[in-house]
């Protein structure tokens, strides 16, 4: 493992040339800063529109003035099953992959008091919240023949201009892809073959069109410990606060392969190693007004989140040649080179939100409620805990690409007696300034679920389908035939909320 320090930090920074191609510093912190509306199974029934609902302990995360509407103490536990399909594209051919994970999203302990002494306050609840807001277990997996471009391309343009001392250590090129791809040969200076040639020019030994595939695996999650505080005064004004403390464990696997034919080199193997990982702290207020019986009016402020993230990467590339002759002293047959494992650690600054919804009451038979929020990408901000590194053109990046949306979420309950019929609808609009690559960005979801309440008890059942796209480019090189990976995602989530009141 490296030691910590400028030039290492530095070396991090240049090792994605090309891993940035899948996830840059300013597309991470959009993954950290798109958060989901998280909580029981009742709010994520009705499109997770939570902010003028209240008297439930989704509030600790969202609107912390709900838990004013609490009469009773009450734990809950909520068990999921994650359903994760993506089709992805590449040159009009199909690959779909799929994974399912169990995990529990939520649980909480709610304690209420009833106030005998104090003018207009009539209680109040405290409430200890964990909740999901962000999962990243995904599977990618694409493939496509006769490529008209290869990475070794993108290694080539990456190396040239510059001599070899750049993969040397503290070189610009150190411990990146291009690096892997010089130590295996698939690359080399020209004065390999003619000692009087210009020795800042590359070439290859590998002229064929590949087949291509590549699969990543992403793991992990975004939760969220919330300790919340919501008072009821005069069943009129509902007023809370709150502190979250955050985690984010994020592990990302990428594969990639070509392979050729009537080629000195067979096929090459990549493997990147990147794995996130960290905490972070905020803040939130709001307010619910209740005008007449039948309306609520719910407002509510998050801080920006601030964390502190550490990474480690590291990536190894195998190839296997066809017993070539490199050069009078060379016979390649099969060739591997690992990386170090770089490590690193900056801090995060994810933007905060302002959210206002409004519940209308039909009577005794139910609900119907909307949620609009606003949140700014742009805000998000990197900085550099080592001196001398500075993250100031991943911010510019940030603040060039992203902008403000208004996320919407609405839902609606039907009460029948002991039981509970919800449905809901959520829309997450585009984040980019403009639709990257042609694939709009926005997330919706379709939502419904059911429940069944008693006195001491109660069981809610929730089912959140969700559909977004994305673009992907394995490589960039100066050529319209640059790789273009399109995916269409599809997730249901299945969660249930156990509760008991005490």
């Amino acid at each position: 493992m490296r030691k910590r320090g400028g030039l290492w930090l530095l070396a991090f920074f240049t090792c994605f040339g090309y891993y940035v191609q899948a996830q840059s510093f300013a597309e991470t912190a959009l993954t950290f800063s798109r958060t989901q509306p998280g909580g029981s199974a009742r709010i994520q029934s009705i499109g997770g529109a939570q902010i003028g609902v209240g008297g439930d302990f989704s509030s600790a995360l969202s609107n912390p003035a709900g838990l004013g509407m609490y009469n009773r103490s009450e734990f809950t536990i909520s068990p999921a099953l994650n359903f994760a399909n993506t089709n992805a594209t590449l040159f009009n051919q199909k690959t779909n992959d799929a994974k399912t994970t169990f995990h529990i999203p939520g649980f909480s302990l709610s304690f209420h008091t009833d106030y005998e002494k104090l003018t207009g306050f009539l209680g109040g609840t405290f409430s200890i919240g964990y909740t999901r807001t962000n999962d990243f277990n995904r599977n990618l997996s694409y493939g496509a023949d006769n490529l008209d471009t290869s990475i070794i391309d993108y290694f080539l343009e990456q190396a040239n201009g510059f001599p070899i001392s750049q993969f040397g250590s503290n070189g610009n090129l150190e411990n990146t892809p291009t690096h892997l791809g010089y130590e295996n040969f698939l690359i080399g200076d020209s004065t390999v073959w003619d000692p009087n040639a210009n020795p800042k020019a590359y070439f290859t030994d590998v002229l064929g069109k590949p087949n291509v595939t590549e699969e990543i695996q992403t793991r992990g999650a975004q939760n969220q410990m919330s300790f919340s505080y919501g008072a009821n005064y005069n069943d009129q004004f509902f007023i809370g606060a709150g502190v979250g403390v955050t985690t984010i464990r994020y592990k990302s696997r990428k594969k990639y392969a070509e392979t050729f034919e009537n080629e000195p080199l067979n096929d090459l193997f990549l493997e990147e190693n990147l794995e996130i990982r960290g905490s972070g702290i905020n803040a939130s207020l709001g307010l619910i007004f209740r005008p007449v019986d039948f309306v609520q009016l719910g407002i509510s402020t998050t801080t920006p989140t601030y964390y502190e993230l550490s990474d480690n990467y590291n990536a190894v590339m195998r190839t296997h040649w066809n017993n070539f002759q490199y050069d009078p002293s060379t016979v390649l047959n099969n060739e591997e080179y690992e990386t170090d494992l770089i490590t690193s650690d900056y801090s995060l600054q994810t933007p905060g939100k302002v959210s206002a919804g409004a519940t209308f009451f039909l009577q005794k038979q139910g609900f119907l409620t909307v949620d609009i929020e606003r949140i700014n990408y742009a805000k998000a901000k990197y900085n550099a805990v080592t001196q001398g590194v500075s993250f100031d053109s991943d911010n510019q990046e940030i603040q060039s690409l992203y902008q403000s949306v208004y996320n919407v979420r609405a839902g609606a309950e039907y009460r029948l007696n002991a039981f509970r019929l919800r449905a809901g609808y959520a829309l997450m609009p585009e984040p980019f300034k403009s639709t990257q690559n042609g694939v709009s960005a926005s997330i919706q979801k379709i939502t419904g679920g059911v429940g069944y309440r008693k006195k001491n008890f109660y069981v809610d059942m929730a089912v959140i389908h969700s559909l977004r796209d994305n673009s992907y480019r394995p490589y960039t090189v100066n050529s319209i035939s640059s790789p273009l990976v399109t995916s269409s995602q599809k997730t249901t989530n299945v969660i249930l909320t156990f509760g008991l009141t005490f």
